[in-house]
């Protein structure tokens, strides 16, 4: 007897291993680069800051073009389990040392709204 279960029970283990059922996945942990750049940090934001102040509100930037060192960029992906990867990107432009204008599209209020689930699936 115990040897049928144990030939059965080997049977199972190949099978699951061979073809595992739809349900079972393996996790796929969340990925997030760069910097996040919120609505409250821009809201800090003035003109004529210097580089220093700039870089306290928005941490390091990303990216630091070598040939055009007036312009900082902000970039941040998301890679979530089953989704397209959130990109998005943010930049802050000087004039001599002082900040002279800044840009970026789709950013959150909070970072929660972006590292964390949606509400309802919570």
């Amino acid at each position: 007897m115990t040897g049928v279960l144990g030939m059965t029970g080997c049977g199972l283990s190949n099978k699951l291993v061979n073809d595992p059922p739809s349900w079972l996945t393996p996790y796929r942990v969340d990925i997030g680069q760069g910097n996040l750049i919120t609505q409250p940090m821009v809201d800090q934001l003035k003109s004529g800051m210097s580089r220093d102040q700039v870089r306290s509100i928005l941490g390091t930037p990303l990216l630091v073009d070598p040939f055009r060192n007036n312009r900082w960029d902000y970039v941040f992906e998301l890679r979530k389990a089953g989704r397209p990867a959130d990109n998005r990107r943010f930049f802050v432009e000087f004039e001599g040392d002082q900040l002279s204008r800044w840009s970026g599209v789709g950013l959150p209020k909070d970072l929660s709204d972006v590292l964390l689930p949606a509400p309802a699936a919570r």
